[in-house]
């Protein structure tokens, strides 16, 4: 049935007609969450690094899913696929280079039980590890080091990416970061 007022539920809805001056290939998908990673830019202050403040906040609430001595795991924020974790040093440090032995030991061991617990818990395929290092590499947060651990799926080659140029995201992040946890093996935990 044609809806003349595009409203949704009484709420009206923004057409897309003359949206781009020049039609193009691309699908818009509406991610009003994200108005703050925009407006605020990147990177934060300093003073207001999230990785140095989620460790403060209680586990859910800052997504934590393991903490060790000298590092943590957390799920991203704005993540690549469901279970995009992070691993950052409980310092605020900027460069892989500038951690020390046993960070750098902490945050090895900690990829490699997050990703025996993607497997377990997520059966996922395969796994894309890497840091990005300084803002012109692509750092989100370039202040603080952070491993990015992002699970694939064999069958996760669907149409959105290819097609709509989007990426869907299956699950809610309490729900993932939940999952994950539970999943962790004790004996590894702090």
């Amino acid at each position: 049935m044609e809806n003349p007022d595009h409203s949704i539920d009484g709420v009206p809805a923004e057409r897309g007609e003359g949206f781009a001056a020049v039609p193009d290939a691309f699908q818009r998908l509406w991610t009003p969450h994200r108005l703050v990673y925009i407006e605020q830019g990147q990177q934060p202050r300093d003073d207001e690094c999230p990785f140095c403040r989620a460790p403060e906040l209680n586990d859910e609430e800052s997504l934590i899913v393991a903490r060790g001595t000298h590092a943590y795991v957390l799920l991203n924020l704005y993540p690549y696929n469901s279970g995009h974790l992070l691993v950052c040093p409980y310092r605020h440090i900027a460069q892989y280079d500038e951690a020390s032995p046993e960070e750098v030991a902490e945050i090895g061991a900690l990829t490699q039980t997050a990703m025996r617990v993607l497997r377990a818990a997520a059966r996922c395929d395969g796994f894309n590890l890497g840091m990005n290092q300084g803002r012109i590499a692509g750092a989100g947060i370039a202040g603080h080091l952070h491993q990015h651990i992002v699970p694939r799926w064999a069958l996760d080659a669907n149409f959105f990416p290819i097609i709509a140029g989007t990426k869907a995201v299956p699950r809610l992040l309490g729900e993932t970061r939940d999952e994950i946890a539970a999943a962790w093996p004790t004996g590894s935990r702090r």
